[in-house]
């Protein structure tokens, strides 16, 4: 992780672990964090876990049940910078992301980015697997 990410990722830890001392809720953290950093739903999400991607990696390998070949940390990269570059997740892996993260698959998309998936996949999306 780039000095800057991770810097980033230490700030959003520390005032992550703030708000839910005082009652806020993932969801409610990873918008607070969106206000000073300009994030993907699905990154602002991770931010808000206090998770960095080797740590979200290896929860979604151990959820999955998986040998680690179907998520690495830079195709975690690549799913949160789409749709601006990177490659869109599967409705699959927003589910398990959800899961690890504390909130709905549908939260970790904006409106947009939901409309492009197809409307079985938004359909899971929306309700969670």
């Amino acid at each position: 992780m780039s000095g800057t990410g991770y810097q980033t990722l230490l700030d959003c830890r520390r005032r992550s672990r703030y708000l839910r001392q005082h009652g806020f809720a993932t969801d409610q953290i990873a918008i607070i964090l969106g206000l000073d950093h300009p994030a993907t739903p699905l990154r602002l999400h991770r931010y808000a876990a206090g998770l960095t991607a080797a740590e979200t990696v290896d929860a979604f390998h151990r959820l999955a049940g998986t040998d680690g070949t179907e998520l690495r940390e830079s195709r975690l990269y690549d799913y949160e910078t789409w749709p601006r570059s990177g490659r869109r997740p599967s409705a699959f892996t927003l589910c398990l992301l959800a899961r690890i993260f504390g909130t709905r698959p549908v939260n970790l998309l904006t409106a947009d980015a939901l409309a492009t998936y197809s409307t079985r996949d938004q359909r899971t999306v929306r309700e969670g697997g």
